[in-house]
């Protein structure tokens, strides 16, 4: 899967993952592989993903998701 996580201010992240974790406004939900389509707002959290089998863990206060076709975008405030 392709992660690209942006804020006003940069690019934080923007590559491959195998696992996603975000702070969903309805609680925290897991994004894997072929996830089905799915836009979230997000609340204050950590963002966390797993990239070349290295967890890291990205606080963020609001902002939103989008995920299709293995594509998952974050928009968000640090």
């Amino acid at each position: 899967m392709k992660l690209t996580i942006y804020s006003p201010e940069k690019t934080v992240f923007d590559g491959e993952v195998s696992l996603v974790e975000v702070p969903g406004t309805k609680g925290r939900f897991e994004i894997l592989p072929n996830h089905d389509a799915i836009i979230s707002t997000l609340q204050p959290g950590v963002i966390r993903y797993i990239s070349e089998g290295k967890e890291t863990r990205q606080p963020v206060t609001s902002g939103y998701v989008e995920v299709h076709k293995n594509i998952i975008s974050a928009c968000v405030q640090l």
